[in-house]
């Protein structure tokens, strides 16, 4: 890029004398007058300005005064024949002067002088697009941040927690008596029926939804990644722990950690979670150094801790210290009137995201969906609702392959643990035993699934693939 020099001098000799010496390098502009050189800057990209420093009507020091303002990055030199100290830093200080030059000068030197100052301004000038870039980044984030902030706000509110039935109606009151405090909140009940967006409700209401919220899904990682995740790592202390790590209470100090499937974590796990909630302190693995943290801990389980603290794998100190707000979430069947309102907010979300006009469903589907269990609960009806809006050629569902089984008259309400040991051989069928995909369709992690197999005494498919 060939810059754009300005030279200021009512004497012409020296114009043509400075045009020789840089016009095999730069676009160079030559003036007689302040308000001719003006003029010229009002038209023409100019990157260095040299300016006599005695000239009539307006001198170089008046005329570079008035350029600071409106080209603040042009390069300014003033051209001097009398070097007093006084003159001079009246010139540097009013005009901003880069540099003065001497008359007469040394050409070689004076192309030295000018290809450094130009440096200068290529600088300046590509901090200032960074900057105007960096503002203008900064605003669109602070924008997306607002837009995420209210679409997460709206997405979690008690009223976009579908339910009409007296059940649920129990649910969304416990909820908007806890949300405004810090208190510790225990979510219970089966996999599918909400307790996650139950947490994140009650974070975003709540007195921290100006920080952080973070999940855990405690049955999802092994016990030392675990402890590694949620309380962090020195560097060393393991194989792999090549830097120091923050742990997600660390992380999360001022928000919320959000504890899915708490049952799972081992007996060393729950003492470590014990001392957060008794006194706030955790300690990274491999570090002497306690550190405190203020947090608040919202945990979810599906099992009956209850019961594990009387079998003496939960520990009794701990489930006291997690349930102090107990919040339990019904099973769908428990609240079969919801079924109608859920599946119609289930067809609108996924008719919208996949650009699809399917608008109802059918008074058939309609009552096979109000009497089938959902052992896999909302999370099985939403499920269900995607594959039928993929499938339904046009604007209602019809009856298809999608539908469950209606429940066998007469046949009565089935146990939770047959019902979940029916869903799980079923979506094992259906997927050819792939596990990855079995544990998505049931929402659960491949690890819970594994010991699910175990408890429940399923075999093997034929054809099972874990990947």
């Amino acid at each position: 890029m060939r810059h754009g020099l300005l030279i200021v001098d009512d004497e012409k000799d020296i114009l043509k004398t400075l045009t020789l010496t840089f016009e095999a390098d730069y676009n160079v502009f030559t003036a007689t007058s302040g308000a001719e050189a003006l003029r010229i800057l009002e038209h023409e990209d100019i990157a260095l300005v040299i300016a006599d420093q005695r000239m009539p009507e307006m001198t170089g020091v008046e005329f570079l005064e008035r350029t600071i303002a409106r080209y603040p990055h042009v390069i300014r030199m003033i051209l001097t024949a009398y070097p007093d100290a006084e003159s001079l830093m009246q010139a540097i200080n009013a005009g901003r002067v880069y540099r003065y030059i001497t008359k007469p000068w040394d050409r070689a030197e004076l192309k030295i002088i000018v290809k450094r100052a130009l440096e200068s301004y290529e600088l300046a000038v590509e901090n200032q697009r960074l900057l105007k870039e960096l503002q203008a980044a900064n605003e669109r984030l602070k924008n997306e941040n607002l837009y995420l902030k209210g679409e997460v706000e709206k997405g979690f509110r008690v009223e976009n927690i579908i339910g009409k039935s007296q059940a649920m109606r129990r649910v969304f009151d416990l909820v908007n008596k806890v949300v405004d405090s810090s208190v510790t909140v225990l979510l219970t009940g089966e996999t599918g029926t909400g307790k996650g967006l139950i947490a994140h409700h009650v974070h975003y209401h709540g007195p921290r939804k100006g920080r952080l919220f973070i999940a855990q899904n405690c049955g999802a990682v092994p016990e030392m990644l675990l402890e590694s995740e949620l309380f962090g790592h020195k560097r060393g202390a393991f194989t792999g722990a090549v830097e120091d790590k923050k742990g997600l209470f660390e992380v999360a100090n001022g928000g919320t950690v959000f504890l899915d499937e708490v049952s799972e974590m081992s007996p060393a796990m729950q003492v470590k979670l014990l001392q957060v909630l008794e006194d706030g302190k955790i300690r990274r693995v491999g570090d002497s150094e306690i550190k405190k943290v203020d947090v608040r801990i919202i945990s979810a389980t599906n099992k009956d801790l209850e019961r594990d603290v009387e079998n003496g794998t939960f520990r009794a100190d701990l489930y006291y210290r997690l349930s102090v707000f107990p919040i339990r979430i019904p099973p769908l069947r428990q609240r079969s009137e919801d079924i109608p309102l859920l599946a119609q907010h289930f067809l609108e979300k996924h008719s919208k995201k996949m650009n699809k006009q399917v608008t109802s469903f059918s008074r058939h589907v309609m009552e096979i969906l109000c009497g089938y269990d959902f052992p896999g609960n909302v999370r099985e009806l939403e499920n269900l609702v995607e594959r039928a809006v993929i499938l339904s050629p046009g604007s209602e569902i019809e009856g298809g392959e999608w539908l469950p089984a209606p429940c066998p008259s007469g046949k009565g309400t089935p146990t939770l643990e047959e019902a979940e040991r029916d869903q799980i051989l079923e979506r094992l069928q259906a997927r050819s035993g792939n596990i990855k995909l079995v544990a998505r369709d049931l929402g659960i992690s491949r690890t819970t699934l594994w010991r699910k197999r175990k408890e429940y005494q399923i075999e093997n498919p034929d054809q099972e693939v874990t990947q």
